[in-house]
């Protein structure tokens, strides 16, 4: 059979990104030419294709050409001539059993133009009901296909081509995404690896010379000023590692630990009471330990969490009030509580206090970062246990508890 049409059977040229990748799109999905065949085998049509269809463009995605109609994937027709481009306007499907004895097609251009009695073509519209082309079907000879069995088969093919696109388009985001944020874990890691390095060395070698100052014989003046720098510098050294342990927690593969068995942590804890107590000019600690039996975990870890606890516990608690601390281990966990007096923490409050850069009201000369309950939280986590807080109008109290084994 010769059909009198003029096809632009070449491979599609244009310039047109998104086309390109729409028509590229339904050649890769598996199905298609499947549905064609099924398509083929139960109308007795010729041809069948998946067609992308513009306002001015008609481009063949898949094509089944049975009767030599001599149209291929990317190959184009005119898209006034064709069918298709009535049913883009109206967006209904168009059914023709036997075009001479249809009275609306019998005289229509587009089948004297290319020569066919059969023809069915049905919209396909994404999920967002965007219109993006047609299934549509031809023959040289009449073909019944105006019946329920017929129709429903089209309206079920163009649906599963508007899924498979859809999910298409979100495999190809996702890789799209996924090699995005590998390339943004190479930033992350040279992130943390400036922070571990090219700010802390530095601000490390400013701490080990103010302490060398400090031990020279100094005027008063020039002691003050070794001490302030000495305090500083430890100040910067901490607000370097918050930020590192937020980087790691939060940005890298988590907060690392070095765990090993230890009777020492009541030890441990007692070192940062003292050290935490020796920078306050008020406040009352009483501590309370009951630690019987050895514990699985990383002191230095343990110690950060404890440190940020009492820390926050300064800052926010009733300089009129002592801070208690209790620290025990039982049957099968142990436990670490830090309760202060002071102002009720609000519900809404307590449900953003373990995120990152959340702060409360400070005290002038107390400000940070809002990263040292975060990274207790993280701790805590690491640990396999959790950091809990409960807060009435009595005291306020943060609760660190962890499984032994």
């Amino acid at each position: 059979m010769i059909f009198n049409h003029e096809i632009a059977a070449s491979p599609m040229t244009t310039t047109d990104h998104n086309l390109s990748s729409d028509v590229e799109l339904v050649k890769k999905l598996p199905i298609v030419p499947l549905l064609l065949d099924v398509v083929c085998r139960t109308t007795g049509m010729g041809f069948v294709a998946v067609a992308r269809v513009t306002q001015d463009r008609w481009i063949a995605c898949s094509v089944l050409d049975k009767i030599s109609f001599g149209l291929t994937p990317g190959g184009e027709l005119d898209v006034e001539s064709t069918l298709c481009h009535e049913i883009r306007q109206h967006r209904e499907p168009v059914i023709i059993d036997h075009v001479e004895k249809d009275d609306r097609y019998c005289n229509h251009h587009t089948p004297a133009q290319y020569g066919f009695q059969s023809y069915i073509s049905f919209p396909i519209f994404l999920k967002n009901g965007k219109f993006f082309g047609t299934l549509c079907a031809i023959d040289p000879k009449p073909a019944r296909l105006n019946n329920p069995e017929t129709i429903g088969m089209f309206k079920l093919f163009t649906d599963l081509i508007s899924f498979h696109l859809q999910a298409e388009e979100k495999l190809a985001t996702t890789e799209s995404q996924l090699r995005e944020e590998l390339k943004n874990a190479e930033l992350r890691e040279q992130f943390i690896a400036i922070l571990g390095h090219d700010l802390r060395n530095p601000a490390t070698a400013v701490s080990n010379g103010a302490e060398l100052l400090l031990r020279m014989p100094l005027d008063n003046k020039a002691a003050s000023l070794a001490a302030m720098i000495k305090n500083s510098s430890r100040r910067m050294l901490g607000l370097i590692e918050n930020i590192l342990d937020f980087a790691k927690g939060h940005l890298g593969s988590g907060i690392s630990l070095n765990c090993r068995h230890t009777n020492q942590l009541e030890k441990t804890l007692q070192h940062v009471i003292a050290e935490i107590s020796s920078g306050q000019t008020s406040g009352l600690i009483k501590a309370d330990f009951n630690l019987s039996r050895e514990i699985f975990c990383d002191e230095h870890r343990i110690a950060q969490l404890f440190s940020n606890l009492m820390t926050n516990a300064f800052v926010h608690g009733s300089r009129n009030s002592p801070i208690i601390v209790r620290g025990a281990t039982g049957e099968s966990k142990f436990t670490l509580s830090v309760s202060n007096a002071g102002s009720k923490i609000p519900p809404a409050a307590i449900d953003h206090l373990f995120k990152p850069f959340t702060r409360g009201d400070f005290r002038p000369g107390q400000q940070g970062l809002g990263l040292g309950l975060y990274i207790s939280s993280a701790i805590a986590h690491a640990h396999q246990g959790m950091l809990s807080v409960v807060s009435t109008d009595e005291a306020t109290t943060f609760t660190f508890e962890m499984p032994l084994k």
